[in-house]
């Protein structure tokens, strides 16, 4: 167990490349080693049927020559395999041997083959000093015939073969070591690439670097596991990066908007402090001063903090009528711009027009839209919204105004936070009320847009996808 916890901690510190060249090169040489392993015992085999089918042959011609020999040394020369084969006749029962000793090695087994009791067989023996095949097999009746070869060729053959087949696995581990560092380095190019992007983003805190891909071109086919986590991660890094930008970009417009009250406040916080140097009608005044912009101030905060989420909260959603929510902000409306005139117009189609959202949010989304159109309408003009279905089942609400407009330069910026047109710079607000009505949109999957109107002014189209 002890062994087992080591290995595996072992295994745990060794970088990825190095478990992964380590296991291809042990999977190619295991591969090497056996198709080496193989060839031999095929070689061997081949040279050893070699060997016996000479010994079966010269058998065959002992037998032909000496048909009916009685037991003694028919052959003494044991050379090669194009030399005569030794061959001796052992006949069954020890008594009747010849006085001169045999030539070959006999063994009960070969008295066995002569009785008839036991089938032929193959023997590897040495032969003055020299490695030898014996063939025992059967000769006449209660007598067997011993063959004999030399095998040096044999043995030679079988040890060259190995010798060569021992450098080629050698060879073959070698390569596949080679191999497994490269695959194990090309594979994994795109991880060290990664590892490397995060690294450098984690020490510089900078999400603008991204991982270099392999262009894409034609005939490459599909992307690999690794190139598609690289591209992922880019991606992932893109996004980081518009968040990251987002964030500063929302702290440095909220710290200019904040400026300007937090100066005001202070300034009237301190005159307020010298209240005896003051007036009754001057402390009055600062006070109404101070009590509005802190107002200001804590609307501007509560917007910051809803469009920091850059999300909208879980609410419960339900069905929504929209023209009592329309005629309900409108009705808002008329109490905080007395001097503007809204005017709603609803076509037949849409007067049941439901949509799921929250209401409280749509109200708030509606009334941005119109305390917008409301700041910029000159004292007298009409601010006119309109609700009718479009063709493709959905419900598109139209906020105009006829003020000065928007200017074409303008048109892309007008829901970014803190963005104000250049008419806009001398009226009250925070620049926050289009950036939330867009979010709030796209919260309801709802899509809203702006754009000059015919004649002057601005409309905002609000475009409710089908009902489910």
């Amino acid at each position: 167990m002890s062994g087992h916890r080591l290995g595996a901690r072992w295994r745990r510190r060794r970088p990825l490349r190095t478990r992964l060249a380590l296991a291809a090169t042990a999977a190619v040489a295991l591969v090497a080693v056996g198709v080496c392993a193989a060839a031999f015992l095929v070689v061997r085999g081949a040279l050893y049927r070699q060997l016996d089918l000479s010994l079966t042959q010269s058998a065959r011609l002992a037998a032909q020559h000496n048909p009916d020999s009685g037991p003694e040394t028919l052959s003494g020369e044991c050379r090669f395999l194009a030399a005569p084969a030794c061959a001796e006749v052992v006949p069954a029962d020890p008594a009747r041997d010849p006085e001169k000793p045999y030539l070959l090695p006999v063994d009960p087994a070969a008295r066995a083959v002569a009785a008839g009791t036991q089938a032929p067989y193959y023997t590897a023996i040495v032969h003055e000093g020299h490695p030898a095949r014996m063939l025992t097999t059967d000769y006449a009746k209660g007598r067997a015939l011993q063959v004999a070869l030399r095998a040096d060729t044999v043995e030679d053959g079988i040890a060259r073969a190995a010798w060569w087949l021992a450098l080629t696995a050698a060879a073959g581990v070698l390569l596949a070591g080679l191999l497994g560092y490269w695959v194990a380095r090309t594979g994994l190019a795109p991880v060290t690439r990664l590892t490397a992007t995060a690294e450098r983003i984690a020490a510089t805190r900078d999400p603008r670097h991204r991982i270099e891909l392999p262009p894409p071109g034609p005939g490459k086919g599909a992307e690999d596991e690794i190139t598609r986590l690289a591209g992922s991660f880019n991606t992932m890094l893109g996004e980081l990066e518009q968040s990251v930008t987002a964030q500063r970009r929302l702290v440095a417009d909220a710290s200019h908007e904040l400026r300007t009250p937090l100066t005001a406040l202070r300034t009237n916080a301190e005159l307020l402090a010298r209240g005896d140097r003051l007036t009754p009608g001057q402390r009055e005044r600062a006070s109404l001063a101070l009590g509005r912009q802190l107002r200001e101030v804590t609307g501007l905060v509560n917007d910051l903090i809803e469009l920091a989420r850059d999300e909208e909260p879980q609410l419960l959603v339900e069905q929504v009528r929209l023209v009592p929510l329309v005629e309900y902000c409108a009705g808002a409306a008329r109490g905080h711009w007395p001097g503007v005139a809204f005017r709603v117009r609803v076509e037949p189609e849409a007067g049941a027009a439901v949509v799921a959202g929250v209401p409280a949010r749509l109200s708030r989304l509606l009334g941005n839209l119109l305390d917008n159109a409301a700041k910029f309408s000159p004292a007298g003009a009409e601010v006119e919204v309109a609700l009718a279905l479009r063709g493709d089942g959905g419900t598109e609400l139209t906020v105009r105004d006829h003020g000065p407009g928007i200017a074409d330069s303008d048109l892309p910026y007008v829901f970014d936070r803190f963005y104000r047109a250049g008419a806009a710079r001398a009226l009250p607000g925070s620049g926050l009320g289009l950036a939330m009505a867009r979010q709030i949109a796209r919260a309801h999957e709802a899509e809203l847009t702006a754009e000059a109107a015919p004649g002057g002014g601005a409309v905002f189209r609000l475009t409710f996808g089908e009902a489910g």
